[in-house]
């Protein structure tokens, strides 16, 4: 059987979401995506002229949660970040295209959706009994 401390670190979920997080991050990076994002999409949806620097922090967020998530250190802020992120790019960009990414649709919310509950998996290890706890 597994033991506690297995559930508590999370390892191998927390390693997954930082590799997610940092190739997202840093990819676009590297191949003017992060330039594209805000100008061709962030300042068309009404943040111009800050568009740019908006996708800048988006991205650098990304990586920043990767290095907290490898690093088991500033985890809620980190997850609670990258949730608000992740939340924004469904309002934005994902639930006009449905659930699927691709299969059944392209660019859809079921991503996104399985990232928010890795990362509340991550914030809360032994479930939402232990925000319960701490009150």
């Amino acid at each position: 059987m597994f033991s506690l401390t297995f559930f508590k670190n999370l390892f191998f979920l927390r390693f997954a979401v930082a590799v997610i997080l940092m190739v997202h991050g840093l990819g676009g990076m590297f191949n003017n995506g992060v330039y594209e994002f805000g100008k061709f999409f962030l300042d068309e949806q009404g943040f111009a002229p800050i568009g740019v620097p908006l996708a800048w922090i988006i991205k650098i967020s990304h990586v920043l949660a990767a290095i907290c998530l490898l690093s088991q250190r500033f985890l809620k802020v980190a997850c609670l970040g990258t949730i608000i992120i992740l939340i924004a790019g469904i309002i934005m960009v994902h639930f006009r295209e449905g659930w699927f990414v691709v299969g059944g649709g392209r660019n859809g919310v079921e991503f996104n959706f399985l990232l928010i509950f890795a990362l509340l998996t991550i914030m809360f290890p032994a479930g939402f009994a232990s925000v319960q706890r701490t009150k």
